[in-house]
């Protein structure tokens, strides 16, 4: 079922969706050459994809901030994508999901990706009412969305200066008209429900506090 508040918008094909991630030059370059991560890239780490490119600018202002220069456009099988979130957690305990804290404790450590939904971004980068996906991958998943699910990555540093260059013109029909053209993704049924809020239950506090850290 569709939650308009917790979704996945992005760019996807029948086969395949794309994702953001940006990285320092060094790293960013060749794996744009080459459609591959270069071997300089740590498979041992956690690595964070997000479908939403606003998100992506909010996240690395614009492809400025230092160790973020080059914005990489990675599009990977939805087959893979889709493994990844069955086998996902949240990052914060949200007692509207998790049975008690020690289970979402216990599904922490075993669990190879970790969602979180942050608030969407608009053009000047503020926050909008409604939440996108994070995607964070460690151990199996990062090999695997090395290795295995990555079909293409493009450079798309061009593409996010000349819209942010729009945006500080103030011409933000232009830069709206450059943007990827995101759409809700298909999760099939279930394949969200353990990574958001049942319907109709009242939010406490502490899954607010939890939103609120998560919006960081």
């Amino acid at each position: 079922m569709e939650d308009p508040q917790r979704g996945i918008r992005a760019v996807h094909t029948e086969s395949t969706i794309t994702v953001y991630q940006a990285y320092p030059p060094e790293i960013g370059g060749p794996a744009a050459r080459t459609g591959r991560f270069p071997a300089a890239w740590k498979r041992d780490r956690m690595t964070w994809i997000k479908p939403s490119f606003l998100w992506m600018m909010y996240r690395c202002g614009w492809g400025t901030k230092a160790g973020q220069e080059t914005v990489l456009a990675v599009e990977i099988s939805r087959g893979g994508f889709e493994w990844a979130l069955r086998h996902a957690c949240l990052s914060s305990y949200e007692p509207r999901v998790h049975a008690d804290r020690a289970a979402w404790q216990g599904a922490l450590k075993t669990a190879p990706a970790r969602v979180q939904w942050d608030p969407e971004r608009d053009l000047r980068l503020q926050a909008l009412p409604y939440r996108s996906l994070q995607l964070g991958l460690s151990g199996e998943a990062v090999r695997r969305y090395a290795d295995e699910w990555t079909v293409a990555i493009r450079d798309v540093t061009p593409l996010a200066r000349q819209i942010h260059a729009y945006v500080g013109n103030g011409n933000l029909d232009s830069a709206a008209r450059l943007l990827p053209p995101e759409r809700p993704y298909p999760a099939a049924d279930g394949l969200l429900a353990h990574l958001r809020p049942s319907a109709g239950q009242r939010t406490d506090a502490n899954s607010v506090a939890a939103s609120r850290a998560d919006a960081g």
